[in-house]
C-alpha cells in the first residue's frame, strides 16, 4: 500500500492492534501462522476492496480485523470441525466487550464463515470480508501449512535414504 492508505489504515485499526488481548493471538496457530497475522492480511485486503469500491471501508476494516477475536482456549471444543461453526460467535463476543460494534461489523464477524456458520452476511461488506477470508486462508494454507508439512516429509525421506546407506 502506499504511504497515505498505510497511514489511514493505520489510523482505522490502531486502537484494536494495541488492544492486549488482541496481541495475544500472535500466540494462536492459525493457517500455519498466527491468528494477528491472518486477521491482519484480511484486514488489508478488506482495506483495499471496500476502499475502491466506495463501500463502508472503516466499519469493514475494523470487523475484518476483528473476525477471528478468539483464543483457542476459549472455544467449549477442542474439535476443530465445529469450531467452524462456534467461533464466528465468540470473536464477536469478545470484540463486543472492547469496542461498540455496529450491526454492518456484528453481522460481518458473525458470518464470515458462510456458508459453514450460523449466519448469513446481509451486507456487501460482509460479503467481500468472507470472500477475503476464505482466499486469504487458501494461500495460508498452500504458503505456510503445505509447505511447512512438505518440508517436513522432505526431511522425514532424506533421513530414510540416507539411514538405509
Amino acid at each position: 500500500m502506499n504511504k497515505p492508505l498505510v497511514n489511514e489504515f493505520d489510523n482505522i485499526v490502531n486502537d484494536i492492534l494495541i488492544n492486549n488481548k488482541f496481541k495475544e493471538l500472535d500466540n494462536e496457530l492459525h493457517h500455519g501462522i498466527s491468528r494477528y497475522g491472518h486477521s491482519l492480511r484480511v484486514a488489508k485486503g478488506t482495506y483495499k476492496i471496500t476502499k475502491r469500491l466506495n463501500l463502508n471501508y472503516k466499519s469493514a476494516t475494523r470487523a475484518a480485523l476483528l473476525h477471528d477475536f478468539y483464543l483457542n482456549d476459549e472455544l467449549e471444543t477442542k474439535n476443530s470441525f465445529t469450531a467452524l461453526f462456534d467461533h464466528p460467535t465468540k470473536a464477536c463476543e469478545n470484540a463486543s466487550k472492547y469496542y461498540n460494534l455496529t450491526s454492518l461489523e456484528s453481522n460481518i464477524i458473525e458470518s464470515h464463515m458462510f456458508p459453514f456458520g450460523y449466519k448469513k452476511p446481509k451486507y456487501k461488506e460482509s460479503w467481500i470480508v468472507t470472500l477475503v477470508d476464505k482466499s486469504v486462508a487458501l494461500y495460508e494454507m498452500y504458503r505456510f501449512k503445505l509447505s511447512l508439512k512438505l518440508g517436513i516429509y522432505l526431511i522425514f525421506m532424506f533421513n530414510m535414504i540416507t539411514v538405509q546407506r
